[in-house]
């Protein structure tokens, strides 16, 4: 019998070494690579950028996509259906972390779950869209990165270039809760600086090439907000505004470069950036309840040259120099 004991205290000691020499002096235990799910409302140069910066954010903190964290990239493509679908894959595979890219992808993120944690990338006013309590103090599961633009500025900047301007026009999209947000605290700021507004809206981009046309022969300028429908429908704007002289002016960089004139934007991509370290940060255990929407409240200097040249217009040589020293300037 005492032989017998002594057999089984050899093997247990045995297993416990062979442990150890598997586990506990070389290599660590595998661990599961997180998954990160991430929904953008449709394809357009801004929100591709903010795409691109997320996945440049995660990687600054350790995260590579195919390495040690699972990306799972879904595009709804603009349909409302396929936001709904695409959010409840993220619940049904366990996401360790969710992104929504505009607000409508934010919005059905939220309605399919308050458990996963959900970083808003690039959504304007998070709080008037029902997503958060509180700016400073989101509560629940939800936190991110806002894109409101810097109104005030973009407005100087339009006096600035067009100092004879009579009427300017505003055109957005009705459904988009950001782009009508935008539009009544643009209103507002016109109102203060007594310039007459004139509103433009659509329902899809379908309505882009007629009311633009519309547009143009009332105005002698026009201001875009941060609209994804428009975005997605820049050329015909542009098209029908290079036809009738009338300068656009956008809130979003991306925008500019695709015919805009001019603005005074917050990057794109940097959007991105902090939203892929904001949601590592969650990754690491940050809880999304307690940390504060991020804002960034000053925009870069866009001209584009090339446009102006088609329009006739000159800008002022102090936007020429503020943009060769901390903008950029397009040929």
């Amino acid at each position: 019998m005492k032989r017998l004991y002594a057999l089984i205290a050899i093997i247990v000691i045995f297993l416990g070494f062979a442990f150890v020499g598997e586990g506990g002096t070389g290599k660590p235990a595998q661990v599961a690579k997180p998954t990160v799910g991430i929904l953008q409302l449709m394809s357009h140069p801004a929100l591709d950028s903010i795409h691109h910066g997320i996945i440049h954010g995660l990687e600054e903190k350790g995260y590579r996509p195919g390495k040690n964290i699972k990306i799972d990239f879904q595009n709804a493509q603009n349909d409302q259906s396929n936001l709904m679908t695409m959010s409840n894959r993220f619940v049904n595979e366990d996401a360790d972390a969710t992104i929504g890219i505009a607000t409508p992808s934010a919005q059905a993120l939220a309605n399919a779950t308050s458990k996963i944690p959900i970083v808003l990338g690039a959504v304007t006013d998070p709080k008037g869209a029902g997503l958060v309590k509180n700016n400073n103090a989101p509560g629940h599961n939800i936190t991110g990165v806002s894109d409101q633009a810097p109104l005030k500025e973009q407005l100087g900047l339009i006096k600035q270039v067009m100092p004879k301007m009579k009427t300017l026009g505003i055109f957005y999209t009705s459904s988009d809760d950001s782009a009508a947000a935008q539009y009544k605290q643009f209103k507002v700021l016109c109102a203060k600086e007594h310039i007459k507004l004139k509103a433009y809206s659509i329902s899809n981009t379908n309505d882009v090439d007629q009311v633009s046309q519309q547009m143009m022969q009332n105005v002698d300028a026009v201001y875009v907000p941060t609209d994804n429908t428009v975005a997605s429908a820049m050329q015909t704007l542009v098209k029908n505004s290079n036809a009738a002289k009338v300068p656009v002016f956008p809130a979003v960089d991306t925008m500019v470069k695709s015919g805009g004139l001019a603005t005074y934007s917050i990057n794109q991509y940097k959007l991105g950036v902090l939203t892929g370290r904001m949601t590592a940060d969650i990754l690491k255990g940050k809880k999304p309840a307690t940390t504060p929407i991020k804002f960034i409240r000053h925009g870069d200097l866009i001209l584009n040259m090339k446009e102006a040249q088609k329009l006739g217009i000159t800008f002022p040589s102090s936007l020429v120099k503020e943009a060769q020293k901390k903008g950029e300037i397009i040929k």
